[in-house]
């Protein structure tokens, strides 16, 4: 089981802030991907990809019409260094953390990276 807190029942805001911390801490985040690829969603006219801080809190998304899909392992290191180029090239944002209950927040790739480097110093 993971160390972070309970994120089911805090803030889109506060699940960013443990994402990025969790980022940092444990140098990965998780995706979801199919034999398509990784899942995207669509929030607001944005599209972009959703990311977890563990393991445990992607699979709770990946039920019903995503129940076919894995989670799937990223190093920080891949996520600043080829994904982050990616999304942005593509102009996809990044879901952070969303949650049965609610979506994440919605925030550019860029923007993660900024925060994601500042916090590692």
């Amino acid at each position: 089981m993971s160390s972070l807190p309970p994120l089911l029942d805090v803030s889109a805001e506060q699940r960013l802030q443990a994402t990025i911390s969790s980022m940092v801490d444990m140098k990965e985040v998780w995706i979801l991907k199919d034999d398509d690829g990784c899942v995207m969603l669509t929030s607001d006219d944005e599209d972009g990809v959703p990311i977890w801080p563990d393991e445990e809190l992607a699979k709770l998304w990946a039920t019903d019409e995503w129940s076919h899909c894995q989670v799937m392992c990223i190093s920080l290191d891949d996520w600043l260094s080829k994904w982050t180029p990616g999304l942005m090239k593509d102009d996809l944002m990044v879901m952070v953390c969303p949650v049965p209950a609610e979506e994440g927040e919605v925030i550019m790739p860029e923007y993660l990276a900024e925060r994601i480097l500042a916090l590692k110093g």
